[in-house]
């Protein structure tokens, strides 16, 4: 086990050259980033989560109650044993001819059973309650955490020259804001993680559960190796449009559709913009050549800059997606079901 972990945390791969764990050890006068320090959003992601079911319950709730919302979900197939068998052993979806024998073994039309099918997928669907409050939620997180990036960053000196990132790296001490920023958006991003489990499933669940594991790791590795500075703006950059896809989303829970559509014109201009255009032009020249002129590239940067290009990538796909929505928004007047990424 010893020699897993030493070959794991092998400095060659993890720090720059001439760089070694001991160099990065906490002193009296200096704090830098320690492994150790992510255990505490572990705990963290539970507590987050159950202020999340108290959240929904005491105040999302009775706002959508308000908004004059209904808890009531889909119309419940009636039960039947066979049926409810092949749905949830077999297929979700049966094909023809299955469901030609399933009809003669019933007795029941072909319509009937189809219809079974539908409203029995349609159960497994969370309700509009249930999907308002959640949104209300991440609303309220995002609209938080992005409001303490801003006025975090905006006494630093990186936000204004992005390579006050690089200078004296990795002997950058950790302050107490990145770190309450680190640990609260690893903790936030474990306990969604987490709550894919034992909320309804949905068609997305991989896509989402990646989408989780593919952050967290990003939050993780820039935490290890001290790349926090740029993580924090990479961060920070992110939240700006979960925010407003959010509250898009609640306006259309809510039927409010002229405030949902405007949401998501800004929504769409504000990611495109920030992902496809202030992303590569500020974070990937930060990472990939002021981090080459000053610091010098090692393994780990380049794993890291590949995870940042693989992430410029998901953005170019999404930013397809919105666009590809806000058209047929356009043609039918409507913002319908947008963003299946939750992006």
């Amino acid at each position: 086990m010893a020699g897993i972990l030493a070959w794991f945390w092998n400095e060659r791969f993890w720090l720059p050259h001439n760089v070694t764990w001991a160099d990065l050890k906490n002193t009296d006068e200096a704090t830098f980033p320690q492994a150790e320090d992510l255990y505490l959003a572990c705990p963290l992601a539970f507590c987050i989560f159950m202020i999340r079911l108290v959240f929904e319950r005491f105040i999302a709730r009775p706002c959508a109650m308000g908004l004059k919302i209904q808890a009531n979900g889909p119309q419940k197939a009636q039960p039947n044993a066979i049926l409810e068998k092949v749905f949830t052993a077999i297929t979700k979806h049966p094909d023809e001819k299955r469901l030609e024998g399933l009809s003669k073994q019933l007795d029941w039309d072909v319509r009937t059973i189809q219809r079974w099918f539908r409203q029995r997928r349609n159960q497994e669907k969370p309700s509009t309650l249930a999907r308002f409050c959640e949104s209300m939620w991440r609303f309220t997180f995002y609209l938080y955490i992005f409001t303490y990036g801003v006025r975090f960053l905006k006494k630093t000196p990186w936000l204004w020259n992005t390579k006050e990132c690089w200078y004296n790296y990795p002997y950058q001490p950790l302050t107490v804001d990145i770190h309450y920023y680190y640990i609260l958006e690893l903790s936030f991003y474990l306990s969604l993680l987490f709550s894919q489990f034992t909320d309804i499933r949905r068609k997305d669940f991989l896509i989402m559960f990646l989408h989780h594991v593919a952050t967290i790791s990003l939050i993780t590795f820039s935490y290890v190796n001290n790349m926090a500075r740029v993580g924090t703006l990479v961060m920070c950059l992110h939240d700006a449009a979960d925010v407003l896809i959010e509250a898009a989303k609640m306006a259309n829970y809510a039927k409010c559709q002229i405030l949902c559509n405007l949401l998501f014109a800004m929504f769409a201009i504000l990611f495109i913009s920030s992902r496809l255009g202030v992303y590569p032009v500020w974070i990937l020249n930060t990472t990939l050549f002021e981090s080459w002129e000053i610091v010098g590239p090692y393994p780990s940067w380049w794993v890291f800059n590949l995870l940042l290009i693989l992430l410029q990538l998901l953005h170019s796909f999404w930013s397809y997606l919105i666009v590809k929505t806000a058209c047929r928004a356009i043609s039918k007047g409507k913002v319908g079901k947008w963003n299946p990424l939750h992006v």
